[in-house]
């Protein structure tokens, strides 16, 4: 049955009954659609919830519709007074209700509570929640769908590896109930953490398994996030191109955000571009918004991350932006603190303040080490290992006979072009054209590039087009011979 369908015969059976019992069958209408429907067509919910609150005045259907109010006014993007408060209001209100009363043993305003923390970006309290939806006795797909709020709860709060193991049954669960919306949105996330993980192959086949349930169930909801997902994977396989076009989606269509994360991809972008040598772009894309409050996700770091795109280079700006990151105390914000304190840590090691670098190069392994971020935390040690610089040679007797390793190149912005110079007249080699070259120069292939560089033959061809051009070089011997020396 499609979701549409069931909703209906849910607000169908709630016309003949009590007001607390309506409540909770429209409550049921709402769960039916939240996975698949765009929030706009979740409002009549909200004015029947609204009606029966006003008929009954118990605590429980008051829960019921502060719950709907505050998850629709903020999933449809409503201005504040639309449906009387902001989505804020309604959903502190309704948690507040939940924990001054003894609701822990009633499934609907369980998930009511939980449904309300997730949407005010508070993953780290879906922990709480966890114990009471053990308790429970409930089917398998309502189980899943809790426990994919809770696994998405641990993981956006940084504990993936519990997150991980939540969402994989969550997924498993509701393959076994045929609900197919929920399998799809649990998947999704999961191809984000796995890619997070470093575990690359199961994130794409993630991926591909969501965007199929997502299509099968025709799911607005997940197909709004799947952008954000696939990002993710295309950062962790160090794809720079994808990555930037995928963050560029997201910004200017304000899809992948349903992890309050919006301000992030706004600032991410416009940080490559500065350190690409496009200020111009990077002060247009940060122009158009302005910083969220402190108490957002992220917030005591976001002003100090702009003063720092717009003048990477100026030391106030540097010094800044290293004090803000001493700000991002809370759980929600342990995988920013990482990921700001790699960039910070990479500017500074290019600019060749080794020590101040490694001290931030660090602090980021740390934290993506307490994450969970296995695979975040490869692509920094990369740089950590390159700070150091080349290990001493052993004696050549020792050199083992082995072929070269095939490592992800990093994923760094603004990455050095000091390996190769480029003509007079020419651009700069781009972050990827250095990564390619660097394939080339060591003596593989445009396959055996490809699979280095998680990307395709016939983006090596792309890339080597220009870089032969820029370099003055007629063939791959001459682009090796290049190496490390002016042309």
């Amino acid at each position: 049955m499609s979701t549409e369908l069931a909703a209906e015969r849910l607000l169908a059976e709630a016309d003949g009954v009590d007001p607390e019992q309506a409540a909770r069958l429209v409550f049921r209408a709402f769960l039916a659609l939240s996975r698949t429907a765009d929030g706009r067509q979740m409002i009549p919910l909200v004015a029947r919830a609204q009606r029966l609150r006003d008929a009954s005045g118990s605590a429980p259907v008051e829960l019921i519709y502060r719950t709907l109010a505050g998850v629709v006014a903020t999933r449809a993007r409503l201005p504040d007074g639309a449906t009387h408060l902001d989505g804020a209001t309604h959903l502190d209100t309704a948690v507040r209700l939940f924990d001054d009363n003894p609701f822990g043993a009633d499934p609907i305003l369980v998930e009511c509570a939980l449904t309300s923390v997730m949407t005010l970006m508070r993953p780290d309290e879906a922990r709480r929640f966890a114990p009471l939806v053990e308790a429970l006795d409930l089917d398998a797909g309502d189980r899943a769908r809790m426990l994919a709020l809770i696994g998405l709860g641990d993981s956006w709060a940084g504990n993936l590896v519990r997150g991980q193991v939540e969402l994989r049954e969550a997924a498993r669960l509701a393959a076994l109930s045929g609900r197919l919306d929920v399998q799809a949105e649990a998947t999704s996330w999961l191809a984000k953490v796995e890619a997070l993980r470093g575990d690359l192959d199961s994130s794409a086949a993630r991926l591909d398994e969501a965007r199929s349930l997502a299509a099968q169930v025709g799911s607005a909801w997940v197909a709004r996030h799947l952008p954000e997902c696939t990002a993710a994977l295309a950062f962790a396989r160090g794809d720079l191109d994808g990555w930037v076009g995928l963050l560029g989606l997201m910004v200017a269509t304000e899809t992948g955000v349903t992890a309050g994360l919006d301000h992030e991809h706004r600032w991410e972008l416009a940080t490559h571009h500065a350190l690409a040598g496009r200020p111009e772009v990077a002060a247009g894309l940060l122009a158009a918004v302005c910083d969220p409050p402190v108490s957002w996700p992220g917030g005591p770091v976001l002003p100090a991350w702009r003063a720092w795109i717009l003048d990477p280079d100026a030391p106030a700006t540097v010094a800044g932006l290293a004090a803000a990151l001493d700000r991002l105390t809370r759980p929600v914000e342990r995988l920013l603190a990482a990921r700001i304190g790699w960039l910070l840590g990479a500017h500074q090691a290019r600019a060749g303040r080794r020590g101040e670098a490694a001290r931030l190069l660090e602090q980021a392994s740390a934290r993506y080490a307490q994450t969970g971020a296995a695979g975040m935390l490869a692509l920094v040690l990369t740089d950590l290992r390159a700070l150091a610089g080349p290990p001493a040679a052993p004696p050549r007797a020792a050199l083992p006979r082995v072929a070269p390793p095939r490592e992800v190149v990093p994923l760094r912005a603004g990455a050095p072009a000091t390996a190769f110079t480029v003509r007079t007249g020419e651009p700069a080699l781009t972050g990827a054209e250095i990564r390619v070259a660097l394939a080339i120069a060591d003596g593989l292939s445009n396959r055996e590039a490809a699979q280095r560089l998680f990307v395709s033959v016939k983006t090596i061809e792309f890339h080597l087009g220009n870089i032969f051009r820029k370099l003055g070089v007629r063939n791959r011997t001459e682009l090796a011979g290049r190496r490390g020396h002016p042309g």
